[in-house]
């Protein structure tokens, strides 16, 4: 089925010549299109580096903080080492008690929604289990959760560019918190963090930083669009709601063609050490280059007709989880509020009327993309027998 959001930018210059020259905030930056390309850079640490502060988020933000993001912003093998201090955490999703605590969210939220006339999506129902989501994930109590909520569907940034206030406020909030584990370490993010050591030696206050920012916004937006973007899908094509609804072991590939098709992670940097041509492209040494994660995505040599939603597409090897050493450390907690939510919906809810609508963009002078909404209003309307 034709997907009302699946609109690749990058078709021609893809098949074309497989580099796209972009400016992102008057940084010249080639970004690369094509599949394989995009996986090789991936694995190519030596020449395509995230060993750089500020450098692999696109905008920049070298100029709204000091430490570095990570694990992200580190190169194999210290990557590994990073990521083992947190992948405790991030594994939590796997556990049955926390599936049946994501479930009791979405019902509650499905309550509210099917009560009301009109349900703004982003707003009312993503942020806010998202955000209730992460407070679980992260073992903090839920009247943190209403915090972030009052963040907006990105810690830091508004209308796509990097908010120096707000920059500043989430440092002050992770510093409060991290001061707070220092007195009393529990068994939250924070108190992990205080806690964890590298060959013996604890994490310097900047690495415990670097990571709990991280944990704050890589996953935010974009899993925010994704779960925006699901609802609005099914709204707009009854026939694959129906579909999921008649056939529910269809949810799990229908999870990963809508992350594949959303793309939510647009592109990443890389900062090449060495001077080098990139089909054509030259790069200087110290350039940036952008992997083309939702380019990749649509590449029709790896997805036949990747305009179409295929609700039972299979294999489906997307890159909206990035690849290799620096993989979506979240992707579990995302695939599985995606998966319940379609769970939830095809048995609660008959009908979705969508009712009024504002996309969100990436608007740039080479292109422009579809990551969200901004707002999506909908009426659901309740399945005759469900619950």
């Amino acid at each position: 089925m034709s997907d009302p959001f699946a609109k690749d930018p990058f078709t021609q210059a893809r098949r074309q010549k497989g580099v796209l020259a972009c400016e992102f905030g008057g940084e010249a930056m080639p970004m690369l299109l094509r599949y394989a390309d995009v996986r090789r850079a991936a694995a190519d640490h030596a020449n395509f580096s995230s060993d750089v502060l500020g450098r692999v988020t696109i905008p920049a933000e070298d100029k709204i903080r000091t430490f570095r993001q990570l694990p992200i912003e580190s190169n194999p093998p210290q990557t590994q080492a990073f990521r083992d201090i947190v992948m405790p955490i991030f594994r939590r999703p796997r556990a049955a008690d926390f599936k049946d605590k994501v479930v009791a969210l979405v019902d509650t939220l499905l309550d509210n929604a099917l009560q009301a006339e009109t349900l703004e999506v982003v707003s009312e129902f993503a942020l806010p289990l998202q955000s209730r989501a992460m407070a679980l994930l992260f073992n903090m109590p839920m009247t943190e959760a209403e915090v972030w909520i009052g963040w907006g569907t990105h810690a830091y940034r508004v209308a796509g560019r990097n908010d120096a206030t707000k920059a500043a406020q989430l440092i002050d909030y992770i510093s409060e918190k991290l001061d707070q584990a220092k007195d009393a370490p529990g068994d939250d993010l924070f108190g992990v963090l205080t806690r964890a050591t590298i060959d013996g030696t604890p994490l310097t206050r900047d690495q415990m930083t670097g990571f709990a920012h991280l944990a704050f916004s890589g996953g935010r937006d974009t899993v925010i669009n994704s779960i925006t973007e699901a609802v609005r899908f099914l709204a707009l094509n009854p026939g694959a709601f129906d579909q999921l609804r008649s056939t529910p072991t269809l949810i799990p590939s229908a999870v990963e063609e809508l992350f594949r098709v959303i793309s939510p992670i647009s592109f990443i940097g890389r900062t090449c050490p060495h001077a080098s041509d990139i089909h054509g492209q030259p790069v200087a040494a110290g350039q940036r280059v952008a992997l083309g994660w939702a380019s990749a995505n649509f590449d029709e040599t790896v997805f036949p007709d990747p305009q179409d939603m295929r609700i039972d597409r299979r294999p489906n090897p997307h890159l909206a989880f990035g690849i290799g050493a620096h993989s979506c450390l979240g992707s579990l907690h995302a695939r599985l509020l995606l998966k319940t939510v379609l769970e939830k919906m095809v048995a609660r809810v008959g009908q979705l009327t969508v009712q009024g609508e504002q996309a969100n963009c990436l608007s740039f002078p080479q292109f422009e993309r579809r990551v969200g909404s901004s707002r999506l209003e909908v009426h659901m309307h309740p399945l005759t027998g469900s619950p």
